[in-house]
């Protein structure tokens, strides 16, 4: 028996009492839908140590007492409950707020809840089982949306992505992991459970670059405590910022991989009041852009950019000089656009007036930029883009 006051016997003793899991849920004037989502932290199936930590960024409704209720019942179920926050007359931002609730807590593990969500019972569980054999990935889940048709289309390309479309691989060194069972063509594994899907070695395809948001919402997420150091702190900007956004391409540049649990653990709620909504769909365009610029266009001496319409020409404008002179035409279905035969820069300082010529789909060269929205045509562009035989990510990349 170790003498009383010897650190290796407290530093063992801290280690065992340190809860496994830490749930991570920022607060700000959530009233509405608290009780329901803290009721769902009771409901875990988890059967390992579990703590909440709650930080309140100047909520000014009645969260507190609701969460100290709570902190009554979830601490007799044997979840202890680390609540901080402060009263300033002004938030201070979900990527603050996420921060303070990260460093206030002591799990091994991190489990993102937002406090207008609810989990389903086998969330902590499951992910914590995917965690585990993937520690630098980020784990996320299918979630099923409240109002059911709120971002349907949205919804279903994050539910339904497949493995090697989780993330980006080209020009991100060290991302591959294994393919995992549940995924097509791969035979279940005793060590992969067949709901946990995960990105494909040497997989070209790069559906991160399509979408608003990470290829796993963050809702979702769940990571180690170790792999959350080494790639953060959340940006604490404040209103306005993606600060998941900015925290996932980072993930990216170092080496993380991205897991989805092929079952749906969270209910994801869509409201007027949500902080997603406080940011600028321009400012997220910027970062999604630079992102490109940085990760793939290197990478091509020179590309198309699929579509002559407004995105497309968007895109165009948008890239940096130097990346812009690379592009060699634009392509597009519309007939119109291809007899006018060009696209004539018209903001540009340079003389001559840089003009882009405008191809029929067929006639033009890969790579492509694709700057089309997927599952708005009844499936004619992507029968127009199957049609070419083109590999996702060597031939080319979603952006739309």
């Amino acid at each position: 028996m170790r003498p009383r006051g010897d650190p290796a016997a407290a530093a063992a003793a801290a280690a065992a009492a340190a809860p496994h899991v830490s749930i991570i849920l920022p607060v700000h004037n959530a009233e509405p839908w608290l009780n329901e989502c803290l009721e769902s932290v009771l409901q875990q199936d988890f059967e390992g140590s579990m703590e909440l930590s709650v930080f309140n960024d100047a909520s000014k409704d009645k969260s507190m007492t609701i969460i100290e209720k709570w902190k009554v019942k979830l601490e007799g179920s044997g979840i202890p409950v680390v609540i901080g926050g402060h009263a300033s007359p002004s938030p201070r931002g979900v990527g603050y707020s996420k921060n303070q609730a990260i460093a206030q807590s002591s799990g091994s593990y991190l489990c993102f809840l937002d406090s207008d969500d609810v989990m389903m019972p086998q969330r902590v569980r499951l992910q914590l089982e995917a965690a585990a054999q993937h520690p630098t990935s980020i784990i996320g889940c299918q979630v099923r949306r409240e109002p059911p048709n709120s971002t349907e289309r949205y919804t279903r390309w994050i539910n339904q992505l497949a493995s090697d479309q989780l993330l980006t691989q080209k020009g991100t060194r060290g991302c591959g992991e294994e393919l995992v069972s549940g995924s097509p063509g791969v035979a279940p594994s005793p060590r992969h459970p067949p709901w946990i899907r995960g990105p494909l070695a040497g997989s070209q395809r790069e559906q991160v670059f399509t979408s608003n948001g990470p290829t796993v919402i963050m809702p979702t997420w769940f990571c180690s405590r170790a792999w959350f150091s080494h790639v953060g702190p959340f940006d604490e900007g404040g209103q306005g910022v993606p600060e998941d956004l900015l925290f996932f391409y980072n993930h990216l540049r170092k080496g993380g991989g991205v897991v989805r649990v092929d079952q749906s653990l969270l209910l994801y709620r869509y409201h007027p009041d949500a902080a997603t909504h406080s940011v600028l769909e321009t400012t997220i365009w910027t970062h999604r852009v630079r992102f490109l610029e940085e990760r793939v266009l290197p990478h091509w001496a020179a590309f198309t950019i699929w579509n002559a319409g407004r995105q497309g020409r968007r895109l165009y404008r948008s890239l940096a000089a130097g990346t812009r002179r690379k592009v060699v035409a634009f392509c597009d279905v519309d007939e119109n656009k291809i007899r006018k035969g060009f696209y004539c820069h018209e903001d540009s300082q340079e003389r001559p007036k840089p003009r882009v010529p405008i191809l029929h789909f067929r006639a033009a060269r890969p790579p492509f930029v694709i700057c089309v929205k997927l599952d708005l045509t009844g499936g004619a562009f992507e029968n127009n883009l199957r049609s070419l035989h083109l590999q996702e990510g060597r031939d080319f990349l979603h952006f739309s």
